[in-house]
């Protein structure tokens, strides 16, 4: 049976009227074959915020270029209060999106990866890296990692925000990542894993509500209809936009621990920290990715929010907002730690 709009949690009416728009734009300026978005007219419902030189609540951002020809970069953010010391991590952030949509100078992240740097607190690394259709798997997954290689380095500009320059220890880093950037962070993850990094050391993945998917329909896709923000239509868009031509929902980045998946048991894969929402139609395949992580050998931490839709984590006034970063906090203590 499905469950109508009377039974989501109530929500303010800004949050309401965002929800709305977002919604109607990603529809309205995707063409149906998954072969083009209007990105002219997107960014019109995408806003986009500078970087803060200024400190703000104590934080400053500066954008740093990885590689132009593919316009590639990331932002950077410095939490000031804490500038030099050696127990700051580092967070690898990627955004949502359905890796079609949004960047990391879109208002939404810069706000969330500003809180992250205040309250973790952390250094964060929000990688802006190419959208599908223009760029189909696995170009995401190549700019993740290209970002991580990126910063393993002493000579980049920005490499002092890391904290103490000493190259003889290793800095603690996390890599994390919201929806479609949470599929992002568990992928570059491991070939992170398996990467000899000079002056890096991965600790753990925070994943907030990862899209994962697969050509079966779970219970949550077929009831939760109406659900705010995502849809079977919409993300049945966004895979195949995504996805090379010919390849279906089965594909092992897609269904990660499906009928063509690829055993993780023997590789060195990090604790990894899962949140999933009630009101999230993708929730049933992020208990099947925490299940996989189990059955595989690896430590993962589930946290759900009965109440919580997806992207509830782009509005700090939501209480369930602050309960994350709460979590998010003690699991990287909890890491650094071990």
């Amino acid at each position: 049976m499905s469950s109508t709009k009377k039974n989501w949690p109530k929500l303010p009416l800004g949050i309401r009227l965002l929800i709305a728009a977002h919604s109607m734009s990603v529809d309205a300026f995707s063409r149906y074959d998954g072969n083009a978005v209007n990105r002219r007219l997107m960014n019109l419902f995408d806003p986009k915020a500078s970087p803060s030189r200024k400190p703000d609540n104590g934080v400053v951002s500066s954008d740093v270029v990885v590689d132009t020809t593919r316009k590639l970069w990331f932002r950077l953010y410095s939490n000031t209060t804490t500038a030099g010391k050696m127990s700051i991590p580092i967070i690898v952030y990627f955004h949502g999106g359905g890796f079609a949509y949004m960047a990391a100078n879109s208002m939404s992240y810069d706000d969330l990866c500003k809180r992250l740097a205040r309250e973790i607190p952390a250094v964060v690394v929000s990688v802006s890296y190419r959208l599908s259709p223009e760029h189909r798997y696995p170009s995401q997954y190549e700019d993740g990692f290209d970002v991580l290689k990126f910063i393993d380095n002493p000579d980049f500009e920005g490499f002092s925000a890391f904290g103490n320059t000493d190259t003889s220890s290793k800095k603690a880093f996390f890599i994390a990542g919201d929806s479609a950037g949470g599929n992002l962070a568990h992928h570059v993850a491991l070939k992170a894993c398996q990467h000899q990094f000079s002056l890096l050391k991965l600790h753990g993945v925070i994943a907030l509500q990862p899209f994962f998917g697969g050509e079966e329909r779970t219970e949550s896709e077929l009831k939760l209809v109406g659900a705010p923000l995502i849809s079977v239509k919409r993300t049945d868009w966004m895979w195949k936009a995504f996805l090379p031509h010919g390849y279906n929902r089965d594909h092992h980045v897609v269904n990660v621990f499906g009928p063509n998946s690829v055993d993780i048991s023997d590789l060195p894969f990090p604790p990894t920290l899962v949140f999933i929402g009630g009101f999230d139609p993708l929730q049933d395949w992020q208990r099947k990715y925490v299940e996989g992580l189990n059955k595989s050998g690896k430590h993962v931490y589930k946290i759900e929010y009965p109440n919580a839709f997806h992207g509830f984590y782009a509005f700090p006034q939501l209480p369930d907002t602050s309960l994350l970063m709460a979590e998010i906090k003690n699991f990287v203590l909890k890491q650094l730690d071990q």
